[in-house]
């Protein structure tokens, strides 16, 4: 399990979140079960637990490594949290990990990477019908380059560029045919100039900021008293919604519903980054519910 993906900040994240035995644990990414598979071994607690992933293959391994007891739901976090709360669930402790999981940039064919030259497909969720394929060969060239502006957080001017050199060698079927696009009209620079295109591209193919936005509020109401938060993000756009959540819902004095456990998010050590160089954008928010 932990060949296929190395959960990041996994001591910080056992820390902060102080797993007791007998509580009850959503995990609204598990991914491959890396954090879950630690506070499960210290709560025992499968059967008031639930792992939520849009992933199949994802869901497809929690379901050989776990219980049968525990609830392992195949839908995006956000429907996931919506059920839960009609439902009346509520838990001890609640972890969402917003990265790309390592087998997902890994699998050739799932099309994340500009490391491999695969079709153009970048869906967390294989269900969906939009690809990446869709986005790059019949959006407008404005609508690119908002894209690559809002979500790459690129400059507006390289933004037009590349959405116009886009536009203008179309069809673009492979992720190596449009990185070298990317490159070829990108001056050296230490991080592939690709990088924040395939960012951006992934980010509107799953909607992941659009999830967050819809999701932060409802988890203080699925927490039980005193139930702990974490929260990981890798990129300055996702750690901004949370930040900024954690900040309103805590701004309400006696009435706020969630207290602030992390001043500062917490980051990866020089140790951790010498065993998973991925980790190095990880960010950790801690937050509590008192009431």
């Amino acid at each position: 399990m932990e060949k296929l993906h190395i959960p990041v900040l996994l001591s910080e994240v056992l820390a902060s979140l102080d797993p007791k035995p007998g509580e009850s644990y959503l995990d609204l990414t598990a991914g491959y079960g890396g954090h879950a598979s630690k506070i499960l071994a210290v709560t025992q607690n499968y059967k008031n637990s639930v792992l939520v992933d849009r992933d199949e293959y994802a869901t497809k391994h929690l379901k050989s490594i776990f219980p049968s007891e525990i609830n392992i739901m195949d839908t995006d976090f956000y429907n996931a949290v919506l059920q839960l709360f009609k439902c009346g669930k509520t838990y001890d402790i609640i972890l969402a990990d917003f990265g790309v999981s390592s087998p997902q940039l890994d699998m050739e064919e799932r099309g994340f990477s500009f490391k491999y030259d695969a079709a153009l497909d970048m869906r967390m969720d294989q269900r969906q019908n939009i690809t990446a394929a869709d986005i790059v060969n019949k959006y407008s060239e404005r609508e690119l380059a908002d894209i690559f502006t809002t979500y790459g957080e690129e400059p507006v001017g390289r933004s037009k560029m590349l959405a116009r050199e886009i536009v203008h060698q179309r069809p673009i079927n492979s992720t190596k045919q449009l990185a070298d696009i990317i490159k070829s009209h990108s001056k050296y620079s230490k991080t592939h100039p690709a990088t924040k295109i395939f960012q951006a591209i992934r980010i509107k193919v799953n909607g992941e900021l659009e999830q967050i936005e819809k999701t932060l509020p409802i988890l203080p109401k699925l927490l039980n008293k005193n139930g702990r938060l974490g929260i990981i993000t890798f990129h300055s756009l996702e750690d901004r919604l949370v930040k900024d959540y954690f900040k309103e819902a805590s701004s309400h004095g006696e009435e706020s519903e969630l207290t602030i456990l992390t001043k500062k998010p917490i980051i990866a050590d020089s140790q951790e980054l010498l065993i998973n160089p991925r980790a190095r954008s990880a960010k950790l928010r801690v937050a509590i519910k008192r009431i």
